[in-house]
């Protein structure tokens, strides 16, 4: 059996998959931990846009109930809102119902612990332990010891739009932000807390019918926000994913501004105001060469992680670091947020811009992306993880290093679903690095398989 919890959560396509009797499981399990440490337990529940959310929402909240926990529903809302709600309201846990850029026929469940945190890897193994042993967990509980469900959205909202517009001081009157709310869980909050900054919010996909979730829009498909920003003359583009927590953006040129370009502007904001603590920044191994050199320039340098945003914030809440994240726009604030928060992210942007007194594109240029060239080695699944061993292998990967003289890398990496080896290489000239990967590549293949 493949493993229930995946890098984040429990996914699969709602209803063969992931399925009601599995989630009321879920719900049984988590409830039945928390009870351990306290009696009556109460559980934050937030969900996104999809169609499957309400099924899933009820199931799991049964199961909840059904071993003496209470619920509280906060309906649609922000994977961040929830970590966020989780410590401002005092509740036990929290979950998320959403498969985040996914489409809509996915959905996945995220468990967080009272700190606002995902849960570890070991607690993830016990809750797992459970459900596939199917052990009766003895919850057969009657009369008052059964749990209750408590409507709370429209005071969940209010806590975090009022959250989100205290972590900065923004005066956002003249300008213009388009914003694509993928038509998921943002698509309410965004235009408030735009609007009651001042603001004038140009928004498009906010209109969720449960099945539209994320369809070519949002973070993951920004071609309709950047044509939008060029149409209206938007100062900025800001576009979200289906739980919205992660941020792609647009330049006032219409240009894609990913996670590596954020971070370093906010980082350098967060450097003059002498809050960038250890003079650190945390990203993965697949932040471009460009972003390295840009941090360097500050006079910061860069912590390395393995792809993941729960891998970048274990080595943050490590090293005491304020800002880490990645390429795809997870972003994290830890001074505010223990989980990548679209919505924080944007207000941080904005205020980073704001303080430069320079354009976005400006602050954008300041970096240089270098090109990235990526290849998959199709390979013997069992040999995955063997390269580092081949004699071959190890010396052409040097080779092409030094050939390189520090103005570009090589980075491998075997799939963790697929038998594949992926290899990306990045250096100033496209037309070589391509030469480079797929010579490489084809080695790996031919000694791999």
């Amino acid at each position: 059996m493949n493993r229930l919890f995946g890098t984040d959560g429990v996914r699969g396509v709602a209803n063969t998959e992931l399925t009601p009797e599995l989630a009321f499981k879920l719900g049984k399990v988590v409830s039945f931990f928390l009870s351990k440490n306290k009696g009556r337990s109460r559980v934050l529940i937030g969900k996104d846009t999809r169609l499957s959310g309400d099924l899933l929402e009820n199931s799991i909240s049964a199961g909840i109930m059904s071993m003496g926990g209470d619920v509280l529903k906060a309906g649609i809302i922000p994977t961040p809102a929830v970590a966020h709600l989780i410590r401002e309201m005092k509740t036990d846990a929290g979950i998320m119902i959403s498969a985040s850029h996914n489409t809509f026929e996915f959905n996945g469940i995220k468990i967080f612990n009272s700190d606002g945190f995902k849960l570890d890897d070991d607690l993830e193994d016990e809750i797992e332990n459970i459900i596939v042993r199917n052990m009766d967990l003895d919850g057969h509980l009657t009369g008052e010891e059964i749990g209750r469900c408590y409507e709370i959205e429209d005071e969940a909202k209010e806590h975090y739009i009022n959250f989100l517009k205290n972590t900065v001081d923004l005066d956002l009157r003249g300008k213009k932000i388009a914003v694509d709310c993928a038509n998921g869980a943002a698509y309410e909050i965004a235009s408030r807390v735009l609007m009651d900054l001042g603001a004038e919010p140009l928004v498009i996909n906010n209109k969720p019918n449960g099945i539209n979730i994320n369809e070519r829009s949002g973070s993951t498909h920004p071609e309709e926000l950047q044509r939008y920003v060029l149409a209206e003359k938007a100062d900025i583009g800001l576009a979200f994913d289906g739980d919205a927590d992660r941020l792609i953006s647009v330049d006032e040129k219409g240009r894609l501004i990913d996670g590596d370009r954020m971070i370093y502007i906010c980082a350098k904001m967060l450097k003059k105001q002498n809050r960038l603590i250890g003079n650190k920044v945390t990203a993965t191994v697949m932040s471009n060469i460009g972003f390295h050199r840009a941090i360097e320039s500050i006079g910061a340098t860069v912590d390395t992680t393995q792809v993941g945003d729960r891998y970048v914030l274990e080595k943050m809440l490590k090293t005491g670091c304020v800002i880490g994240g990645e390429q795809s726009g997870h972003i994290i604030f830890l001074e505010d947020s223990t989980t990548g928060d679209g919505m924080l992210s944007a207000l941080q942007l904005l205020k980073s811009i704001q303080l430069s007194g320079k354009k976005f594109s400006e602050l954008a240029d300041e970096m240089t992306i270098y090109p990235q060239v990526l290849r998959n080695a199709a390979v013997k699944n069992e040999n995955k993880k063997k390269y580092s061993s081949d004699r071959d292998i190890v010396e052409e990967i040097k080779r092409i290093e030094n050939y390189m003289c520090g103005e570009g890398r090589v980075l491998i990496r075997p799939s963790g679903t697929e038998p594949l080896i992926r290899v990306m290489i990045e250096g100033k000239d496209l037309g070589e690095i391509t030469n480079l990967a797929e010579g490489l590549s084809a080695l790996i293949e031919k000694n791999m398989s």
